[in-house]
């Protein structure tokens, strides 16, 4: 599935275009996790779900990066 949010979480405009295919997730967390979110995000100017996306997103970058690295290197080492 190709990311629709390639160039980091939606906001403004790309939020509302993000919204069209998107689903609910629920969670829940402690009361200190949701201080420590809630702090981040505060200090980054974002909301808890704009930042938890945002976490998300770069986790799942981070994951497919290193997948692509590996198959990369399988490749050259063949």
């Amino acid at each position: 599935m190709p990311n629709r949010w390639h160039r980091g979480p939606p906001t403004g405009d790309r939020r509302r275009m993000a919204c069209d295919g998107s689903k609910v997730f629920s969670l829940r967390v402690d009361a200190e996790l949701m201080a420590r979110t809630a702090s981040h995000a505060a200090r980054r100017g974002m909301t808890v779900q704009d930042y938890v996306v945002q976490v998300l997103l770069r986790d799942d970058f981070d994951e497919r990066f290193s997948v692509a690295v590996q198959e990369t290197e399988r490749f050259y080492a063949g």
